[in-house]
């Protein structure tokens, strides 16, 4: 799957309607447990314009989460400016709680950051702690949405966050009440208490690895928070020892990449000028001359207008890598098969140095719109044609051929957990076979726009063997005309599998998860 262009995310309108429409059944039709009171509960009616008394970071987190699980909104903590996700950030509040905070100031926006995407990743922990404190199962099962939300915050940041748990008792308990009412508010007291007092005395009612396969993969999951079946695929395919260490690394704080855009003749070297005057840790890559990594700053780097400008673009090294191993040189026609939102796209038009053309490929006209958008402030909307269209439908009737074909085809994006924490929870075992039929048509596709003697490298953001080695392999068996071309001399050769694919594997080179495979078409 096709990395972020940078840390925006852009929501379609579909997306914020589902999202705004999912709320209001959420809240009109859902008939949740009330501490206190029975029966369904309705939102203030007569919301007050602005509450200074409840906190601005826990709020807007509750909505937001909110947002993330029932409407399907991807959890985005930045916009150009770092103030928020969209213009109306108070609106959705105001619409979802009843009432505005003040305006978040950058310690509210890290601990926004920090919050959501920790309760996000530690859901399953989270809910398992919260359901062992509530008087019985039903309790739990039946609680309303936004109530539910407030605990998850409270306990994260109890647990996780160790934060002074006075503090967090008390501002979630305002919330609570504010939000809802007071009995929710005296709920939330008694479910916050109870876990201080256990953490306390260190006997947190957390589950035994112990028993059976299943029981082993249950109790694995909900101390690493991941769904089960994930556990299961991954210790039968890493074995127990790599599969806790993958999901440790998929609970982290996330690191970030930054590409120098050399479409605009800004070296690595000019990259660090500007973050060293930003005062923004840093160290170089590695692995590719272009890019440098951060750990914290990225809110900095927001604001100071480096992405919109186009001087850089968010970018991971597995991406830079699985670029490395098209090898884009001046002149050649490149095929990018699924190219939004268009990283990759991006910086294989950079490599070209102004001769040749990019032709990027996508089902989706909107996300292509702002890859053109990006190519003009990257200033390499001259080499690059985007395409709307299906590359099954395109490929069936278009005889057109190209040096280079790229299918970073859409996939599990199980590599990228530790960014995506949200993806875990959306993610279903049956997806896979869905996913591993759809990557084996757009190969097929793929593979007739390659002219003979040229390349076709097929790439994931996924760990997985089935979408990644599996695909190769049965694409292989029925394209006899093509063969493996190893990448030793593309990229790193601790990168470098048996098979002579590449794969960035995320525990040990410290990178997002992703595979590539270069492929030559015969003469």
């Amino acid at each position: 799957m096709a990395q972020l262009l940078s840390f925006r995310v852009y929501l379609s309108a579909e997306t914020q309607k589902a999202s705004q429409e999912s709320l209001k059944r959420t809240q009109k039709t859902r008939k949740p447990f009330s501490p206190g009171r029975r029966g369904p509960v309705a939102l203030p009616k007569n919301p007050q314009n602005l509450n200074l008394e409840v906190s601005p970071h826990r709020a807007v987190s509750a909505v937001r989460l909110m947002r993330i699980e029932y409407g399907g909104a991807f959890a985005d903590l930045l916009n150009e400016k770092g103030k928020g996700s969209g213009s109306n950030e108070m609106s959705y509040v105001e619409r979802t709680i009843g009432f505005r905070t003040r305006d978040l100031d950058d310690r509210d926006l890290r601990l926004v950051t920090d919050v959501v995407g920790g309760t996000i990743r530690w859901r399953r922990y989270l809910d398992h702690l919260i359901g062992s404190l509530c008087h019985n199962e039903r309790t739990f099962r039946n609680m309303e949405p936004l109530l539910l939300q407030i605990l998850r915050i409270g306990v994260y940041e109890i647990i996780k966050l160790d934060m002074p748990s006075y503090a967090v008792v008390d501002e979630n308990v305002k919330l609570a009440k504010v939000a809802l009412r007071p009995g929710a508010g005296d709920f939330v007291n008694g479910i916050l208490r109870k876990l201080v007092s256990l953490k306390e005395k260190d006997a947190l009612p957390l589950p035994k690895v112990e028993g059976d396969d299943r029981a082993q993969a249950r109790a694995l999951a909900t101390l690493h928070s991941h769904p089960v079946w994930m556990v299961r695929r991954w210790v039968k395919y890493l074995g127990l020892d790599e599969a806790t260490k993958l999901m440790t690394w998929n609970n982290s704080d996330p690191g970030f990449s930054l590409r120098a855009n050399m479409g605009r003749d800004i070296t690595r070297a000019d990259l660090v000028e500007r973050l060293n005057s930003l005062k923004v840790p840093h160290e170089l890559s590695l692995h590719l001359e272009e890019f440098v990594r951060i750990k914290t700053g990225l809110q900095t780097v927001v604001q100071a207008g480096l992405l919109k400008e186009g001087l850089c673009s968010v970018q991971d090294e597995s991406a830079g890598l699985i670029v490395s191993v098209v090898k884009p040189q001046p002149g050649e026609r490149i095929m990018d098969a699924c190219a939004a939102p268009g990283g990759k796209t991006l910086f294989m038009a950079s490599c070209l140095k102004g001769q040749g053309m990019i032709y990027a490929m996508d089902v989706n006209e909107g996300r292509l719109r702002i890859l053109g958008e990006t190519a003009k402030s990257h200033r390499v909307d001259g080499i690059i044609t985007t395409i709307h269209s299906d590359l099954r439908v395109f490929a069936e009737t278009n005889e057109v051929q190209y040096d280079k074909v790229l299918l970073d085809a859409p996939c599990s994006g199980l590599g990228v957990l530790s960014k995506r924490a949200d993806l875990r929870w959306n993610r279903k075992l049956e997806d896979m076979v869905e996913l591993t039929k759809l990557q084996d048509e757009l190969l097929d596709s793929a593979s007739k726009l390659v002219k003979h003697g040229g390349v076709l490298v097929y790439s994931t953001c996924s760990i997985d063997p089935e979408e990644n080695e599996g695909r190769v392999e049965a694409f292989l068996q029925r394209h006899p005309e093509f063969s493996i071309d190893p990448v030793t001399s593309f990229v790193p050769l601790s990168f470098v599998t048996s098979q002579g694919f590449f794969l960035s594997n995320p525990v040990k080179h410290s990178l997002d998860g992703a595979f590539a495979a270069r492929l030559i078409r015969a003469f």
